[in-house]
């Protein structure tokens, strides 16, 4: 997938240990029975960080999102390290809480910190008792083995189903200093929009205190991730936390200036990017569709109907067989719960392959098949929508519904 340019912000390698003071490691430690696949990391930073999350919405709520609730409470908004594990969700477990608050403090006694400076984190099969011993007996081997490099090693830890981890990171001048912000995410089902997607941590060297990244976070989250949508279902352990240490040595950024803006264009690029990789590796999937809603009159009209288009499983399949089944578009632009004129839409179906317009004025335009195939045979789609009643424009990402998604959730357990 290749990434958007943007002026003044530099790609770079590392994830969540591109930004300064950050070490990483992850490792198997018996909750995978493959052991090349990690299932245990651990995320420090030299200093301690102001932190900012946003939790899914799902009225079932896994374990460890109510135990880094509290802690993020207990501190004010600090954190110090990330404690995640996957293969097993540990949620809906008697004795969830206990054992998510256990990880954390088996994490803070090797670090030597406060157990309410460690965040938590857990992904997999939901309902299943999470055993604690194999993380007991390897933690002490996950502690020795941090690294400023280790980012590899910990997306590795946090993946499920997913087929390729998910890293970006970007450096930037803030106050006259080279900033970093990068980030990893897992998630390649049991995902759709509605508050973040998965689990996702991402860290910075920024000074900048805890309201601000906060209201960015929430900022961005609304265009960025809960504008992502795999196949309908809203997990119980969704997560997406931030944290800054500050030691890129800016003045600390407290008041919403171009300082601040930066700062959020910076979460902007990680987060969409890291969005758009979610999408693009849904489980089994073969095509990544962004549809850009544009000419709206606000923002949550546009939002509404990008992500109507991107969750319709009639369209996706469409997508999947390389059809130009447009009715479908119009089908889900005209159920989206927003107002406008459906006898103003344009609707341009697009690829590196060229672009076909479909749509204008809510009615069908001729177009040829065998073009419309060629278009359609590349593995990024594109749904260009004009509602021609305003200046408005947002982006929602999803993926083909393929026979391998039903293949791959028919034995998820095994």
């Amino acid at each position: 997938m290749e990434m958007e340019k943007f002026q003044g912000y530099t790609y770079v390698d590392g994830g969540v240990c591109a930004a300064k003071g950050y070490q990483a490691n992850g490792l198997n430690c018996g909750l995978n029975s493959d052991p090349e696949k990690n299932d245990l990391a651990l995320l420090v930073s030299d200093t301690e960080c102001n932190a900012a999350a946003v939790y899914t919405t799902n009225k079932v709520k896994g374990a460890p999102i109510i135990v880094t609730k509290n802690h993020l409470a207990a501190t004010g908004g600090k954190a110090k390290a990330v404690i995640a594990n996957s293969k097993n969700a540990n949620t809906c477990n008697a004795d969830g809480e206990e054992k998510a608050q256990k990880m954390t403090e088996l994490a803070a006694k090797v670090l030597g910190i406060d157990a309410n400076d460690v965040i938590v984190a857990s992904t997999g099969v939901i309902g299943q008792i999470l055993p604690i011993e194999p993380i007991e007996t390897h933690i002490d081997a996950l502690a020795k083995g941090l690294s400023y490099d280790g980012n590899a090693k910990a997306v590795n830890a946090i993946m499920t189903t997913d087929t390729v981890p998910k890293e970006v990171a970007v450096t930037f001048m803030l106050g006259g200093k080279e900033c970093t912000l990068g980030g990893m995410a897992k998630g390649s089902g049991m995902i759709h929009p509605n508050m973040a997607t998965t689990l996702n941590f991402i860290t910075s060297d920024v000074a900048i205190s805890t309201e601000l990244m906060q209201k960015a976070l929430s900022d961005v989250t609304k265009i960025t991730y809960n504008c992502l949508s795999i196949d309908g279902d809203t997990s119980t352990n969704d997560m997406v936390c931030v944290m800054a240490n500050g030691l890129a040595g800016n003045e600390e950024v407290t008041a919403e200036n171009t300082d601040y803006e930066t700062f959020k264009q910076a979460l902007y690029i990680v987060m969409m990017n890291l969005t758009k990789m979610l999408a693009k590796d849904g489980e089994g999937a073969t095509k990544l569709i962004e549809c850009t809603v544009e000419k709206a009159k606000d923002l949550d009209t546009a939002i509404i109907v990008a992500k109507s288009v991107i969750r319709s499983p009639l369209f996706k399949c469409a997508i999947f067989g390389e059809d130009a089944n447009w009715g479908r578009v119009l089908c889900a632009i005209g159920y989206a719960e927003a107002e406008f004129d459906i006898n103003k839409v344009d609707v341009d179906l697009a690829s590196v392959k060229g672009v076909l317009p479909v749509c204008r004025n809510g009615a069908g335009v001729a177009f040829s098949e065998e073009f419309a195939s060629e278009v359609l045979s590349a593995d990024e789609i594109m749904v260009n929508v004009s509602l021609n009643a305003g200046d408005v424009t947002a982006k929602a990402w999803g993926c083909d519904l393929t026979y391998d998604y039903v293949k791959i959730n028919g034995d998820y357990r095994s």
